[in-house]
């Protein structure tokens, strides 16, 4: 029966592929219905704002939209044909109507001065395009300066120009910025629709396919680039071997690992962030496993360590790992020392007795 189902989904997704997918996006049909009718029925908001976790399209999305409302030669009312210049352009981020706002290297934040950059630019007519396209990924990194800067031309916008921004939640932005957008939620796709859609479109097999639907969450964009660079995955097992390693070992022997772990990273900080997320994945895992909750695990192949460690972690400690875990990150933002950010962190991990190797399980429990 579970076969049955599962290849009548791919056929679902395959007919979903072909019928709504003008715009090679899978899973936001509804987005790209209303955006298509905004373009070929001349009802363009001046600004959009698209909104989800990381990974679930939101670039993409907005990118795609670009093409349509400026495609030179579009093969029907509200789409883009993908070859021609304004498209490739586009899609490069390098057509000369199109501005780009994102943090200077060195930076972690959007500041007023680009603001006031982009401004200027968007006074101009432009130069080739039907219209000028502003694309503000990320937009919760700016500062309140900034988004302040920017409320002027959501409110008196120049002819000619859609401000595109992109963000994890409306709530990360201020109200003002979002109240003056058409507001664009996407969200994850089903499990089961996800892994059906890299079985089909992505040639994976059942169980690699299962692997990443789950490690991803439904985000197709996440999962995508998972199946495109393998050391993803790679380096996200030697993490987990990692956790499953520290858990084991006393309090001395965890600060000694944690020094070395750091010595050897390129770019720690960054590397660091990917980690601790990686870490949170295990523990929000574990503690769906102790609270007996039926939400589909991330950790697919780690089914038997994490029912290991649920079986010596009770549901409020794996929620307090859970917090630690997250508060590291936001601590991490703030440039704290990182030794001593990892070394606070194992002082709360437990010392456990779990097996560290990997592999991937079938458990029939695990969708």
């Amino acid at each position: 029966m579970r076969s049955e189902f599962l290849a009548n989904l791919r056929l679902k997704t395959v007919l979903r592929y072909n019928k709504g997918m003008h715009w090679q996006i899978h899973g936001h049909d509804w987005a790209v219905e209303l955006l298509r009718k905004h373009v070929s029925g001349n009802k363009l908001r001046h600004a959009y704002l698209f909104t989800g976790p990381e990974g679930v399209g939101r670039q993409t999305l907005a990118i795609r939209f670009a093409q349509a409302i400026n495609c030179d030669n579009p093969p029907e009312p509200g789409d883009y044909c993908g070859d021609c210049r304004a498209c490739r352009q586009l899609a490069s981020l390098t057509h000369p109507d199109l501005s780009l706002l994102q943090p200077e290297e060195g930076h972690k934040d959007i500041l007023i001065d680009q603001v006031r950059t982009l401004q200027r630019a968007l006074a101009l007519s432009p130069y080739s395009a039907a219209y000028r396209i502003a694309l503000l990924p990320d937009f919760q990194r700016a500062t309140t300066q900034a988004a302040n800067a920017l409320l002027k031309t959501l409110e008196e916008p120049p002819g000619r120009v859609i401000l595109l921004l992109t963000a994890l939640t409306p709530e990360g932005l201020l109200p003002t910025i979002t109240s003056r957008c058409e507001v664009i939620r996407l969200r994850p796709a089903a499990i089961d629709e996800t892994r059906a859609y890299l079985q089909t479109h992505h040639s994976l097999d059942d169980d690699q396919a299962r692997l990443l639907a789950h490690i991803s969450g439904g985000r197709i964009g996440a999962a995508i680039r998972l199946t495109e660079d393998p050391s993803t995955l790679v380096n996200r097992r030697a993490h987990l071997e990692t956790l499953l390693q520290l858990l084991d070992a006393p309090r001395y022997e965890r600060f000694k690992r944690i020094g070395s772990f750091l010595q050897a990273l390129d770019k720690p900080r960054h590397k660091i962030g990917e980690v601790l997320s990686i870490w949170l994945s295990f523990w929000r895992d574990v503690f769906l496993r102790a609270s007996s909750e039926s939400l589909p695990p991330v950790n697919l192949d780690l089914l038997t360590q994490i029912d290991q460690v649920a079986l010596q972690v009770p549901a409020k400690k794996a929620r307090e790992l859970i917090l630690a875990h997250e508060q590291a990150l936001q601590h991490l933002d703030a440039n704290v020392n990182l030794q001593l950010l990892l070394e606070t962190l194992m002082l709360q991990l437990p010392r456990l007795t779990v097996s560290h190797e990997t592999a991937f399980v079938d458990d029939g429990d695990g969708d």
